[in-house]
């Protein structure tokens, strides 16, 4: 993995680093958690590993076959976790998962710390990637410094699982500057490509996620409703698409526009819908809290909603993927527009020649 020196806003930790030959800890190991797990497993020092824990076992097992047994190790508890590491990663799927997870850490750090008195007490730093509610990443720095042995630090990202897989991921950290200091040499460039520090206060992090969450909403109902409108003025999707490509190279525009174009809603590789939902309904909520309007969210959580009622009510021969991809929102777009919902032919248009 390269390695580009101004892609942390740090300078390197002084040597020897007291986190220097730390153990580190993962817990949550669904579509992004496992690829950044993996690659970190993969770039740690020789003579360290990686302890893995998750809800679902064969996620562990499958980590452990991949990254081999030299650099993993499965934890049977989240407890345990925090008993062999003094650096732990949490990836979770919902604020009340993250929150009954870190009651379960901070419990079991805190017997930890009173099994160890003395200087031989070591801060542990838990790091949380997970998309989250400003006021719970409050609430759990809140509680991490209960215990001064400790360190809570907000680290939202940005990417998909593609760019997990790649360690390219963009990463916003925010808490004490120490802590941040010690860790990001090891997260970059195992985890991601770039570290954008927010300040101390973990609100700053939970809430720049949400604000880019809402960016990439607007970008994929912005592309529902032009590719749509291709369609029904008889371009074609194709067409457009190759517009696209040309005009708005970005990746979020090439990626999303690809999957709208192809009717590739699979949420098992992408980003399942109900997680754009709960992350829609944070927005909304911000929204609320700031009086700062974000229409293009409600748009976006009003068509994912008619997504999901549309692929409930399929047959079980008509269903093509377990769960659907947020991007499937533009089946509330075609919907309204009077298109088939789900017909990759219906949207590409007629074969462009050479």
């Amino acid at each position: 993995m390269s390695f580009n020196p101004s892609a942390i806003p740090y300078s390197r930790p002084h040597t020897p680093s007291p986190h220097g030959t730390a153990q580190y800890g993962f817990i949550g190991l669904g579509n992004m958690g496992f690829e950044m797990a993996l690659n970190l497993a993969r770039s740690l020092p020789a003579g360290t590993h990686l302890t893995v824990w998750n809800r679902t076992r064969a996620k562990c097992d499958a980590l452990l076959a991949a990254a081999g047994e030299d650099r993993v190790r499965i934890a049977h508890t989240v407890q345990e976790v925090v008993q062999r590491c003094y650096v732990v990663i949490t990836s979770l799927g919902t604020d009340q998962v993250v929150e009954e997870t870190y009651e379960k850490l901070y419990k079991a750090h805190d017997a930890k710390v009173h099994q160890v008195t003395g200087a031989r007490t070591r801060t542990t730093i838990f790091i949380d990637t997970s998309t989250i509610y400003p006021t719970l990443a409050a609430k759990l720095d809140s509680h991490c410094e209960q215990n001064p042995h400790r360190h809570f630090l907000m680290c939202p990202i940005f990417g998909p699982p593609a760019a997990a897989k790649s360690a390219q991921l963009v990463l916003v950290l925010a808490g004490a500057h120490a802590a941040k200091k010690e860790v990001a040499y090891a997260l970059v460039p195992a985890i991601g490509r770039k570290i954008i520090d927010v300040g101390e206060n973990v609100e700053r992090a939970a809430s720049f996620k949400l604000i880019g969450n809402g960016m990439i909403l607007g970008t994929i109902e912005m592309l529902s409703e032009a590719m749509t409108m291709a369609e029904k003025s008889g371009l074609g999707g194709e067409l457009f698409y190759s517009f696209i490509k040309d005009m708005f190279p970005a990746p979020s525009f090439i990626g999303y526009g690809a999957k709208i174009l192809t009717d590739d809603f699979d949420g098992s590789k992408g980003f399942a819908i109900e997680g754009g939902l709960k992350d829609a309904g944070h927005i909304r909520r911000l929204v609320e809290e700031k009086n700062c309007p974000m229409p293009m969210v409600d748009i976006a959580h009003q068509h994912m909603l008619t997504a999901r009622a549309y692929a409930a009510k399929l047959k079980d021969g008509e269903r093509r993927w377990k769960e659907l991809d947020w991007s499937a929102m533009v089946i509330g777009q075609r919907l309204a527009s009077g298109l088939e919902p789900l017909d990759p032919k219906a949207h590409t248009g007629p074969v462009l020649e050479e």
